[in-house]
C-alpha cells in the first residue's frame, strides 16, 4: 500500500485540523462538518494527481483549448454517518462520481474494550473496473474499513482503491496495509500514535459522528 500523509507538509489542511481537535471549536457541529467538507476537498485533490488523463479539445467563445481530463469512472463510498461530511467534501470536486453508502458500526458483546463491525445497510453500483473511492473520517483499529470493503466484494473489482481518511491511528494504517492490496493509495490528513484500551484514537478529537450530528442514544 502507498500512504499519503499530508501532514508531513505544513499547508493551509494544519488549521482544519486543528479546529476539528479543538474542544472550544469543535462544540459548532456547522463548523466541524464543514471542516471535514474541506479537509476532504483537500485530500480528494491530492487523490486526483494520481489518475488517469485524456487530451480533450474544449470549444470556447475566441477559439479552442487543448487540455487534459481525468477519464476515471469514480464510485464514491462513504461509511454512515460519521463519513457524509468527508463524503459531500470529495463529492464537490468529483461531481461526476457515482455513490455507494454503507452502514459499519462498532457492536460491543459484554466488554466495552472488545468489538466487532456490524454491517446492516448497503447501496452500491457496480465496482468492475472502475476507481473506488473509500472514506471513513476515522481510521482507528482499521477493521470498519476492511469490513466495508469485504461487503462490497460482491459488486464487482474496482480497477483501483484509494482510502480516504482524515485522521488515523499508527495502529489502523498498518492494519488496512497489511489487509488491502499492495497496489492501494491511503490518503490520509493526519496520523496519531495509539489508540486507548476503547479502540479510540489517541489523541484523536472523540467521536467523529456525534461533532457532526448529535450524540446518539445506542451504544
Amino acid at each position: 500500500m502507498t500512504i499519503h500523509n499530508l501532514s508531513l507538509k505544513n499547508s493551509i489542511l494544519n488549521k482544519f485540523i486543528a479546529e476539528i481537535r479543538a474542544v472550544n471549536i469543535q462544540k459548532d457541529s456547522m463548523r466541524f462538518r464543514r471542516n471535514i467538507e474541506r479537509i476532504g476537498e483537500i485530500l480528494g485533490y491530492e487523490m486526483s494527481k494520481t489518475l488517469s488523463f485524456n487530451s480533450e479539445t474544449i470549444e470556447t467563445p475566441l477559439g479552442q483549448s487543448n487540455i487534459d481530463l481525468p477519464n476515471n469512472e469514480v464510485v464514491l463510498c462513504s461509511i454512515l454517518r460519521a463519513g457524509v461530511p468527508l463524503h459531500n467534501g470529495l463529492l464537490n470536486y468529483f461531481d461526476g462520481a457515482e455513490n455507494a453508502f454503507i452502514s459499519a458500526y462498532r457492536h460491543h458483546k459484554h466488554n466495552p474494550e472488545s468489538f466487532e463491525i456490524i454491517v446492516e445497510y448497503l447501496a452500491c453500483p457496480s465496482l468492475e473496473g472502475k476507481t473506488l473511492i473509500l472514506a471513513d473520517p476515522m481510521l482507528a483499529t482499521g477493521q470498519s474499513m476492511l469490513a466495508t470493503f469485504e461487503a462490497l466484494k460482491p459488486f464487482g473489482t474496482p480497477k483501483e482503491i484509494h482510502l480516504i481518511s482524515v485522521i488515523g491511528a499508527q495502529e489502523g494504517v498498518d492494519f488496512v496495509a497489511q489487509h488491502f492490496d499492495k497496489n492501494t493509495h491511503l490518503w490520509i490528513a493526519t496520523i496519531d500514535k495509539t489508540l486507548n484500551d476503547k479502540g479510540y484514537i489517541v489523541p484523536g478529537l472523540g467521536d467523529a459522528g456525534d461533532l457532526a450530528f448529535g450524540e446518539k442514544l445506542q451504544q
